[in-house]
């Protein structure tokens, strides 16, 4: 498979500087898969999952905030947050996960921690779900 230029890089510097066959990524439309020969593209990242294939290699990510573009065939990711699989520390996105849902069962809770504890609940269920593909 034809390969293209991948920068993944985050506010914490940069995680993959190399050749890709594709990428999937969440956009906030939906899923997006760039293979090489893809158009200009710009497109803001939602939260999900992150596939990347790389050398015939698999990986897969939480990739979460940010944006892609595609220009003249080299990929820039430029995530908020981005965690490899087999990084991700699953006690604690499981305890980010149940201190998001007290919050949200509480019912004096304020419109502001409600958004912040929804806003942690659904980065917690992304990085659960990334892990368990390990």
């Amino acid at each position: 498979m034809t390969s293209f230029p991948l920068k993944i890089v985050t506010p914490d510097g940069l995680i993959f500087d190399g050749s890709a066959e594709q990428i999937i990524v969440r956009t906030t439309s939906g899923d997006v898969a760039i293979l090489a020969r893809h158009i200009n593209y710009v497109a803001p990242l939602g939260m999900g999952r992150a596939v990347i294939i790389a050398g015939g290699k698999r990986r897969t990510a939480a990739c979460i905030g940010g944006m892609l573009s595609v220009v003249d065939g080299s990929v820039t990711l430029v995530p908020t947050t981005f965690e490899w699989s087999d990084k991700i520390d699953l006690e604690r996105a499981n305890a980010a996960y149940e201190k998001a849902d007290k919050v949200l069962k509480n019912p004096d809770a304020s419109q502001n921690d409600l958004k912040l504890a929804e806003a942690k609940l659904r980065r917690a269920l992304v990085r659960k779900s990334v892990a368990s593909t390990k």
